[in-house]
């Protein structure tokens, strides 16, 4: 885990991200979105630095997608240091955020309630 990478705005786990090895986390030059990135943009005219900050309940860019919500609303509810702390302690005990892909253990979840438990417990 590279913690120091953190969250990204929409709330993937760049700490986590093994995509890119070059990429030094969300608005790098390493990430493939960087300039397209739809809740990059919408953070930034707002002057928030995460979209979990926005009392909005978005499901806009990456976040119509579960993962990336679920970590926002879990950060949003708990505090990015409690969900790095649940990340790093789930990956020491064998949850994968990239298994096949982008793909991983967090993504086998279609329930935000069921995720953001595997989140706090890294059990299913």
């Amino acid at each position: 885990m590279k913690r120091e990478l953190g969250i990204a705005r929409c709330g993937l786990a760049c700490c986590l991200c093994t995509e890119n090895p070059e990429c030094n986390g969300c608005g790098s030059n390493g990430c493939p979105d960087n300039d397209s990135c739809e809740n990059k943009k919408c953070s930034i005219a707002k002057g928030l630095t995460h979209c979990y900050e926005c009392e909005e309940d978005c499901r806009k860019g990456l976040l119509s997608k579960i993962k990336p919500y679920t970590f926002s609303l879990f950060a949003k509810k708990y505090g990015e240091e409690k969900l790095l702390d649940c990340l790093e302690r789930n990956e020491k005990n064998g949850v994968v955020y990239h298994r096949e892909g982008i793909n991983g253990d967090y993504d086998d979840f279609d329930d935000v309630e069921q995720l953001m438990n595997f989140i706090l417990t890294g059990a299913r």
